[in-house]
């Protein structure tokens, strides 16, 4: 096993170009494009309320990063909208508001649920202001820490959902570019190196190798975590650019990220094997792998976020994707800081998924040569 580890890295360093260039493509364009998208969604708003710059819901509203909201007539939104110079325009009242578009799109949603947000919290602070101003012998802090408190018949129920609350939606443009063009040139670099497989068998090289000292396991996980090596090698050398050289902030949870990254290399490295057993020959290879990952790079979040696809289909399949569950896992260990035990639930998936089609793999391929 180790001899076949030194050959393939003797290989590796008479080519080294696939992995560099990969490499460099996704720093490229995760820089570029993440520096395109991060500018802030414009949105004109127009009201009624007098002095709303001083008011508690403006101070909420333009907190997000996301949006950059400017205060115009209700003229101004309205042909602003019908213009196309804007996606979107809001009329604000005290306890409602109203959105104005002309064609419905991609950001829509995510306006949507923030303003739900947004006036959700602030109505409900409005109600326990008015509940505890009845009264001057109530303490706002103490009712507050009693409603959570209650067991019986609570007048508000206090829910802890796993993995993360449907509610809770953070558009992270950088994030989504560097993570979703690493994950997606990370399966051209693996699947490269897993298809030699494929390439020895009939070039008869592991027939020749069979007849020494080697066992098949031996050369099947030599390969096999060789790919796996290079792999992951290449996204965690993106990571290290983007956190120490150009300088992205992770949220404090660049260790964590590194953790995902394992299960995700993995369930590659076996995704590979599955398609190199079925295939016949390096051609079928090329054009079902250029396929593949184009796929599931598009279900799976890699080129947009997930919480701006509204179909139920299409989320269904997405869950038997592994980028879908990787690009949740890294969002959750930086945008969100969930915990380690949080990350378990998407990792185990994708190591599910890695032992599984690594098993059909191996189990096909060897009854193809039997």
């Amino acid at each position: 096993m180790i001899s076949i580890l030194k050959a393939k890295y003797q290989l590796f360093i008479r080519k080294p170009m696939l992995m560099i260039g990969m490499t460099v493509m996704s720093i490229l364009f995760a820089t570029l494009l993440g520096s395109a998208n991060y500018k802030s969604i414009q949105v004109p708003v127009y009201t009624n309320i007098e002095n709303v710059e001083e008011t508690a819901l403006w101070e909420d509203l333009t907190q997000s990063e996301a949006f950059q909201f400017t205060i115009v007539t209700e003229e101004e939104a309205k042909k602003r909208v019908s213009e196309g110079d804007v996606e979107a325009s809001v009329n604000l009242n005290e306890e409602s508001y109203t959105i104005i578009i002309a064609t419905e799109t991609q950001n829509l949603h995510l306006l949507e649920n923030y303003f739900h947000s947004i006036y959700g919290d602030l109505l409900m602070e409005e109600r326990i202001e008015k509940a505890t101003s009845t009264s001057q012998y109530v303490d706002k802090d103490a009712l507050l820490d009693k409603l959570k408190k209650q067991e019986e018949n609570p007048l508000f129920g206090v829910e802890v959902a796993s993995f993360r609350g449907d509610e809770s939606v953070i558009i992270d443009n950088q994030m989504q570019t560097i993570f979703g063009f690493t994950l997606f040139f990370v399966i051209y670099t693996i699947s490269y190196n897993v298809h030699h497989i494929l390439q020895e068998r009939h070039l008869g090289v592991w027939d020749r190798m069979i007849l020494s000292p080697l066992k098949k396991w031996e050369m099947y996980a030599a390969n096999l975590f060789y790919s796996f090596l290079l792999g992951y090698f290449q996204v965690a050398l993106i990571f290290f650019v983007f956190r120490y050289v150009i300088g992205v902030d992770f949220y404090g949870g660049f260790g964590k990220t590194l953790l995902v990254l394992v299960p995700y290399v993995f369930s590659i490295v076996a995704l590979t094997m599955f398609l190199v057993s079925i295939v016949k020959n390096t051609q079928q290879f090329n054009a079902i792998i250029s396929l593949v990952s184009v796929s599931m790079s598009m279900l799976g979040g890699a080129y947009w976020p997930l919480e701006i696809v509204s179909s139920d289909f299409l989320l269904m399949i997405a869950d038997f994707v592994p980028i879908k569950h990787a690009m949740e896992g890294l969002k959750a260990a930086t945008i969100y800081g969930e915990s380690i035990s949080e990350l378990m639930y998407p990792m185990s998936i994708m190591t599910l998924m890695g032992v599984v089609l690594m098993g059909i793999g191996i189990n096909v391929m060897e009854r193809r040569n039997t």
